[in-house]
């Protein structure tokens, strides 16, 4: 990929994160219009999430530097509910929680590390989904009485 037109690369880059999360068996929206805060939305079920998307080429340091505004500065908060970042040169993906990340001009992104700030939400899909790694969302079980202590069924 060697788009040098930030908003195209954009633009392919919102083409690939709707590929990626429709593989992943996300169900995808798209608001009418380019006046959103956010470019899809994702239905979970009890519930919508907005996702702006983002991408960088940008290196800094050993990382990568990602632009988190618009031409109006910082997003405002309530702006959306996620910000997917790809990272282009690796073909990583960052599912960052709007809270995480709320007024914040850019953030970096460090694949490359172990441990990192933001590591824990590389190819963090299942946010999307609505998941929390590690929490049983609901358990079903079904259970038969126990076998009389003599085996036979029904005897006195």
């Amino acid at each position: 990929m060697n788009i040098k037109n930030c908003k195209k690369r954009g633009e392919w880059a919102e083409l690939v994160f709707a590929a990626q999360a429709i593989e992943r068996g996300l169900r995808l929206g798209r608001p009418w219009g380019e006046s959103s805060g956010y470019d899809f939305t994702v239905d979970q079920g009890p519930r919508i999430v907005r996702v702006q998307v983002k991408s960088t080429i940008f290196r800094e340091g050993a990382g990568y530097s990602c632009t988190l505004k618009n031409c109006r500065g910082p997003y405002k908060k309530n702006s959306f509910d996620f910000v997917a970042a790809y990272v282009i040169p690796e073909d990583i993906w960052y599912i960052l929680p709007e809270k995480k990340i709320r007024g914040m001009w850019s953030v970096g992104l460090h694949p490359e590390l172990e441990v990192s700030k933001y590591g824990e939400y590389q190819e963090a899909w299942h946010l999307l989904r609505g998941e929390t790694p590690g929490v049983i969302a609901s358990l079903e079980a079904c259970a038969e009485p126990d076998p009389p202590a003599d085996g036979i069924e029904g005897s006195s």
